[in-house]
């Protein structure tokens, strides 16, 4: 894709699950970047994305909505998305970005949290993969991204609700993969390992020297490293990559 990603002059459409703060919103300002509109969903609006839409030449090519991504039924995501097609008119790329974390161990966490994990960590990106295929299928084409975990890839004691929820994302990807190929729409996975974030700003130094020292490379991973790898994934020069999660953790998995 060209910097400003166009289709015989419409500018391409891409929704962002959790698009408020973090990497769903650098996400959100990559994409704004390369010419997209975006619709974004989030429980509040943080200032970031608030500062984002006032620095633009054109605030209506970004859409945010409160939505609370624990939706039980789907209603809220589905309807999101059916205003997003009646805004913009198509939907070109998926992002199943958002996602909140659940520590602790199983035998003592409250079936409520739980629950709730599981709504936003793996029904959500279902529903919203479901609601998004309608257009794409319509359009013949499209690229659905789902943000998934090194901890759906291996084990650690205290995570055993996201780990689940995260490799049940790794499974959407390869399975809805063989179900929309033939359509020509791609579906992939990201992986990040530790890299900063809000999340791992409240690690302790020594905690984040170990997770620097069992790292390959040395250091735990930033924004861009995964913005960078979300970029190829999305274009054309990964036009022949589908059903295929990319870990980027700087080895930490090797």
């Amino acid at each position: 894709m060209s910097r400003v990603s166009q289709d015989g002059g419409e500018r391409r459409v891409a929704v962002v699950s959790g698009g408020s703060r973090g990497l769903g919103l650098a996400l959100v300002s990559h994409l704004l970047d390369e010419g997209y509109r975006v619709a974004t969903f989030s429980r509040t609006e943080s200032e970031g994305l608030t500062e984002l839409r006032a620095s633009l030449a054109d605030p209506a090519l970004l859409h945010w909505s409160a939505l609370d991504g624990a939706d039980e039924d789907g209603a809220g995501p589905a309807e999101f998305v059916r205003d997003v097609v009646r805004r913009f008119g198509r939907v070109d790329v998926l992002v199943n970005n958002a996602g909140i974390g659940l520590e602790g161990l199983l035998s003592v966490t409250r079936p409520a949290d739980i629950d709730r994990s599981l709504r936003v960590n793996i029904a959500l990106p279902v529903h919203l993969s479901r609601s998004c295929l309608k257009p794409m299928l319509a359009r013949g084409g499209g690229v659905i991204v789902n943000i998934s975990s090194i901890n759906g890839l291996r084990g650690q004691a205290g995570v055993a609700a996201y780990s689940a929820a995260k490799a049940g994302l790794d499974g959407l990807t390869r399975s809805l993969a063989r179900e929309v190929g033939p359509a020509g729409i791609r579906v992939v996975g990201l992986a990040p390992g530790y890299f900063e974030s809000e999340m791992t700003a409240g690690m302790p130094q020594e905690a984040r020297r170990r997770v620097a020292r069992r790292t390959p490379l040395g250091r735990l991973g930033t924004v861009e490293d995964l913005v960078g790898a979300f970029a190829f994934l999305i274009s054309d020069r990964a036009g022949f990559i589908t059903g295929q999660t990319l870990t980027v953790d700087g080895g930490f998995t090797c």
